[in-house]
This record gives C-alpha cells, structure tokens and sequence, in this order.
C-alpha cells in the first residue's frame, strides 16, 4: 500500500484521535500532520504486530505529548460541549429551544470538568473509546496492553465518572 493510501485511509482517524485528545481543531490537525511526517520518517520500524491505525494513533499520541511538554503548561483545554458536524453547524441547533440548549451545556461541562478530575488511564482510556470512538482492541494496543484490559479499565472510569457527578453540586 502506498503511503498516500494509507494517509487517505486513516486521516480522518488520527485526526479525531487527536482531536480527543487535545479539544482543538487547528492544533489536532497540525498534530495530525506530525503524526503522518513521522510514521512516513520510520514506516520502516512497522512491523506489523497492531493494526496501521493503532501505530498512528501511538504515534499522534506521542506527538501530542511532546507539544504538551515543549508548552511547559497544561495544554489540554476543556472541549466544547458540543459537537460540530461538518457544515459547521451545531447538532440540533435549530430544534432545540435555548433553554434545553443551556440545560444540555450545563450537564456537558459536568461530565467534562469530572473526566479532567479523572485520574490516567481512565481518563485516557474514556476519552480514546468515547470521543476516540476506537475499539478495545485498539485502545490495548496503544497502550501496550490487551482489549480486556482496556474493557476493565473503560467500565472502571464510566463507575468512577458516575460517582464523580453525584457529587457534583
């Protein structure tokens, strides 16, 4: 398969991997062209033991950790509550009355502000299977590790994330 192949194929992946990661856009597409300047520079170091998708988003998430250590601050910035479709408009928006709007808002910077509490790997395990949308599989991958592992640890974040709420006021 040529490289340009696989850039098609999986672009749009390592992207919203990133975007996951970092709630910015511009940054995760930047990210993103690191990923595949990077995995073009050392495609001979792919062997073939994990999925392509999985080695590229490993790879995004490396990229994505060094930019956080070249800022020397917390670069993760709370992500909009929600979420855009490719128009550019909001989900639901001419729908939804103002009111259910602010409500839904509301109950998103709950969830977000908890998952920012939560301690790693859940936090990154949630995040990789939510708005990753990648598979168990997938997210043991990344993380060395394999698919029941990432089960138990996703189920374990979703009970902790439900007890964090509660006490939310």
């Amino acid at each position: 398969m040529r490289f340009e192949d696989v850039y098609k194929q999986y672009h749009r992946d390592v992207y919203y991997f990133l975007l996951s990661m970092c709630g910015n856009p511009e940054l995760a597409e930047e990210l993103t062209q690191e990923t595949f300047y990077r995995a073009l520079m050392n495609i001979h170091r792919f062997k073939g033991e994990c999925q392509l998708k999985s080695w590229l988003c490993q790879i995004g998430k490396n990229a994505y950790l060094s930019w956080v250590k070249k800022q020397k601050h917390l670069a993760v910035k709370e992500l909009e509550p929600e979420r855009f479709h490719g128009t550019g408009e909001k989900k639901g928006q001419a729908e939804e009355s103002p009111e259910l709007q602010c409500i839904k808002k509301e109950q998103a910077l709950s969830v977000y502000k908890v998952l920012h509490l939560l301690e790693e790997p859940y936090k990154e395990v949630f995040t990789l299977r939510t708005l990753g949308e990648l598979s168990y599989k997938e997210i043991g991958e990344i993380f060395g590790r394999g698919e029941g592992w990432a089960r138990v640890n996703y189920h374990r974040a979703k009970l902790k994330i439900q007890e964090m709420i509660k006490e939310v006021p």
